[in-house]
């Protein structure tokens, strides 16, 4: 990757290339246990919804495409126990991966949600993600717990691995 990506706030119309993003990740993967593709709608409301209530939804494009989002929302939504724990997605399509793109991502994400004074953000990922797993810690993420067989996905229970950075 050449050319340097241009950062920005997401908006509705970037909801077709978040699904072309999510769309292999969900038939193909399980770094979303989700088997349901959300629609253009239920991105628009997704994005809406987050800015709005402060926080962050950012998506980086390379030559006018977007390439990759992050974003991030309370961890156990609706519970204010938790108020000040937040859990993260950070997604790109393949020719963005493997740049350090993810990273200036997270970093964004991180920064927004410490500034606007949460505690801690944490990660969930397939324990078999071993790619996740290391680009996380890379970032200062600990394993904080592992619930087996939480997820079933390709007719096949899946261990979901916690991790967490303080902020």
């Amino acid at each position: 990757m050449t050319e340097k990506p241009h950062l920005r706030v997401a908006r509705a119309e970037d909801a077709g290339a978040l699904i072309a993003i999510m769309a292999p990740v969900i038939a193909g993967s399980t770094a979303s246990f989700s088997s349901v593709e959300r629609d253009a709608a239920g991105w628009i409301a997704m994005i809406g919804d987050r800015l709005a209530r402060g926080r962050a939804f950012y998506v980086a494009e390379i030559r006018g495409e977007v390439v990759g989002y992050a974003t991030y929302d309370q961890f156990r939504p609706g519970n204010n126990g938790y108020r000040f724990t937040m859990e993260h997605s950070v997604y790109l399509n393949d020719t963005a991966q493997g740049h350090g793109l993810g990273r200036t991502l997270m970093l964004m994400v991180e920064q927004h949600a410490r500034e606007a004074g949460h505690h801690s953000m944490i990660a969930a990922i397939d324990a078999d993600n071993t790619g996740s797993i290391a680009f996380h810690k890379t970032l200062g993420y600990a394993e904080a717990g592992r619930i087996p067989q939480a997820g079933f996905k390709f007719d096949r229970w899946l261990d979901v691995l916690f991790l967490q950075k303080f902020l």
